[in-house]
């Protein structure tokens, strides 16, 4: 059974980092292109950084800079290294799964439950 599961959320104050992890299971990243979305209270959930099954990465323009995604075939895990946490950044952090390429849309087949990442002093 393919399956997503998000981890490394908490709480930080503004100006720190988290490193969140995206662990595959019943299925290997070798073929899938692989995102993170995010949604905040009262919000659209959007689009924050995509991984492609080649290695290519893409960043929403507010996290550009501060965020890096990354793979790691061998443990078939995906990350999202944060820094410069911002309050704005507090969302419930998803996962995703899309074969082989990256989509603006939320066009994945198979979604995480979500990490909480709360930005506050």
């Amino acid at each position: 059974q393919s399956q997503l599961v998000e981890s490394g959320g908490g709480l930080v104050q503004p100006g720190g980092s988290l490193r969140l992890s995206c662990a595959a299971s019943g299925f290997t990243l070798n073929y899938y292109a692989i995102a993170w979305f995010r949604q905040a209270p009262g919000k659209e959930r959007e689009g924050v950084s995509c991984i492609n099954s080649s290695g290519s990465t893409n960043y929403a323009d507010s996290v550009k800079g501060r965020f890096t995604i990354s793979r790691d075939n061998a443990k078939n895990t995906v990350y999202l290294q944060m820094n410069s946490l911002k309050p704005e950044d507090t969302a419930v952090y998803y996962c995703a799964r899309r074969i082989y390429s990256c989509s603006k849309s939320m066009e994945y087949s198979v979604w995480g439950q979500g990490t909480q990442v709360t930005v506050s002093s």
